[in-house]
């Protein structure tokens, strides 16, 4: 389009309107007027209207050439352009990559060069709109002339290339052809397009806003990458990423969308890879993770961006305490201290913390988290958590149902890994105040059985409909419907019937008499259905309440007893952990485990329990003290 002839352009404005008053005479002198006088003041208006139409038609008829010339250079983006365009790019970095070696002191011999070399950089863009044409980009050596490019001495061509990279990496693009982006993520990944990212990244500043912009581009390149492909995290963190992301985040910069995108892709490097949470360990990253949320102890984030800033970095430190290595560094550097403030301070990272102290304790590798827990007082602030959710809890996209899945989980964990005077200690808190807590887990008991009942009615209906239609019930089809059941409230009915278990078997007078004064008796069957079929502690038509009748458990065909506590395990089973125990001994007697076969449903007297609990016939089919 002529820009200059538009711009030149000055339309016959003819007279300019006049005033009210002007108007007013005129009108006056057109009545006092003649007939000829009259004809000429309308011939003068018709003139001023035909000059206006003939402005409008000259200005169209300029528009439309314009545009059909534009349509004219304009070429149809295929195999023939794009290669074109490549080696035009190829030649332009070329040019300026001789110029600048020729002339190193001398910007002024290849700033031309460079113009040019931007401006092909950015026409470039219009391949990222036919995924199926990303191989010539690989077959015509242009990926590796771009990464070539991110190492330039002049960052706006760098951060040039980092804006095409991240259009051509758009997951969106990716998916519209697999064949294409394969290609391409391979050149990228053979050409170690991670460390030149954070090579270029150590040299960009901030404070700038396109450099700060370039900063963003490189994350989302990432981002992209590790989402079409997975497996490539592991590459990324070892080729000094991690790293980075570490220093950014501990960086006294205010907050800003660069930092939270640092703690979006730390959280996606570090899920399910073992690698990555090994390395970020050996970096001394747990210990950045808490000083950065040590922040959030006592202040509310300010903003709903900086809130999921801390969401992600709970989140990538619970990843972490997935690996035992990890736990130990958390414990020494007072993990556990922290989120046993932050559960008192009652801010919005409370929930957080307390699944991270979840995940900190689970599991045989939790054994001295869960010690030093009780040392430090921190039943004193899990209890009130168990006897009532906070009201609060909506605000911070908690539910009350994960609330009490993750106390549950930490009681559970507290009771399978505690010894001596701490186990004690733990025993004791569930006889003050006339046993309310003993109550309330009750109460917890009967809620999440309720709810399962109703899954499972809903459950085994779809499930005869899909007999009655004809359709297979196959290994897929259960594994959905177990996962509906643990959604449900399986998984925090559980911890809840371990939890019972244990604590009935614990010899504590104040706890086994505490049943039968329940207003909320059980009978044994209300506990009619089993709670587990995937080799947990089975309550298939028992119950732990002390007031139930016994009832052997036909479920469980062969037994062993925890060394721990007198709570019976599935064989292969001890707690969960699949670990198989020696057959334990207690006052000098050794326990016999009845073998497979048809006598295994019978009760067999348990001589691990105490004397009141034989008596009473417990054995050792089944966890609760009644079968």
């Amino acid at each position: 389009m002529d820009v200059g002839e538009l711009l030149s352009y000055q339309p016959n404005r003819g007279t300019k309107r006049p005033r009210d008053d002007e108007e007013e005479e005129l009108k006056t002198r057109r009545k006092q007027a003649g007939p000829r006088e009259r004809g000429r003041y309308r011939e003068e208006e018709l003139t001023v209207v035909e000059e206006a139409d003939d402005d409008k038609k000259r200005l169209l008829q300029i528009i439309d050439r314009d545009g059909e010339d534009e349509e004219e250079e304009e070429e149809p983006l295929d195999e023939s352009s794009v290669k074109k365009m490549i080696l035009t790019f190829e030649k332009r970095s070329y040019k300026n990559q001789e110029l600048r070696i020729k002339f190193p002191d001398n910007p002024e011999k290849f700033m031309e060069s460079e113009l040019d070399l931007n401006d092909i950089i950015q026409e470039m863009h219009v391949v990222a709109t036919m995924p199926d044409l990303y191989h010539l980009l690989v077959e015509l050596n242009a990926v590796q002339s771009l990464l070539g490019l991110l190492g330039h001495d002049n960052t706006d061509v760098s951060i040039a290339v980092v804006d095409l990279l991240q259009e051509l990496t758009d997951i969106d693009t990716l998916h519209e052809s697999e064949e294409g982006a394969e290609v391409l993520i391979d050149a990228l990944v053979d050409g170690q397009v991670v460390a030149l990212l954070v090579q270029n990244l150590e040299r960009l500043d901030e404070s700038v806003r396109e450099e700060a912009d370039g900063v963003h581009n490189t994350l989302a390149i990432v981002e992209n990458m590790a989402e079409f492909r997975p497996e490539m995290c592991t590459e990324a963190a070892q080729q000094g990423l991690l790293q980075w992301l570490l220093k950014r985040l501990k960086a006294k910069m205010p907050f800003d969308a660069n930092k939270l995108y640092c703690s979006e892709v730390l959280a996606i490097l570090l899920q399910d890879n073992d690698e990555n949470r090994e390395l970020l360990g050996e970096l001394d990253g747990i210990d950045v993770l808490l000083q950065q949320l040590s922040v959030f102890k006592r202040h509310n984030p300010s903003t709903a961006e900086e809130q999921e800033m801390m969401e992600n970095l709970f989140d990538s430190l619970c990843s972490c305490l997935m690996l035992s290595s990890n736990r130990e560094r958390f414990l020494k550097g007072e993990g556990l201290q922290l989120m046993n403030l932050m559960l008192r301070e009652k801010k919005i990272s409370r929930s957080s913390a307390l699944k991270v102290l979840d995940h900190a304790m689970i599991g045989p590798e939790g054994t001295d988290n869960c010690h030093k827990f009780v040392d430090i007082l921190g039943l004193r602030t899990i209890f009130p958590l168990f006897m009532k959710s906070p009201r609060k809890i909506k605000k911070v996209g908690t539910t009350e149902k994960e609330h009490e899945e993750h106390i549950c989980s930490i009681l559970a964990s507290l009771l399978r890994n505690l010894r001596g005077q701490q186990r004690t200690r733990l025993l004791n808190k569930f006889t003050e105040n006339d046993s309310e807590k003993v109550d309330r887990l009750m109460e917890l008991h009967f809620k999440y059985l309720g709810a399962m009942q109703v899954a499972d009615k809903k459950i085994e209906g779809e499930k005869h409909d899909m007999v009655r239609r004809g359709e297979i019930i196959d290994n897929d089809m259960d594994d959905e419907f177990y996962l509906r059941r643990l959604d449900a409230g399986l998984f925090v009915l559980q911890h809840i019937c371990y939890i019972m278990a244990e604590i009935c078997n614990a010899n504590v007078p104040q706890i086994r008499q505490r049943g039968p004064q329940h207003p909320s008796r059980c009978t044994g069957a209300q506990l009619s259905t089993c709670t587990c079929s995937r080799g947990h502690t089975c309550y298939h038509g028992c119950c732990v309440c002390p007031a139930c009748p016994p009832r052997p458990c036909p479920q469980l065909r062969r037994l062993r007893v925890s060394p721990h506590s007198s709570v019976c395990w599935p064989a292969g089973q001890v707690g969960g952990t699949g670990e198989q125990p020696p057959t334990p001994h207690r006052q000098g007697r050794r326990i016999n485990t009845p073998a497979p076969g048809p006598s295994a449903g019978k009760m067999e007297e348990c001589s691990a329990l105490s004397p009141s609990s034989a008596q009473r016939g417990v054995g050792l089919s089944c966890t609760c003290l009644q079968c």
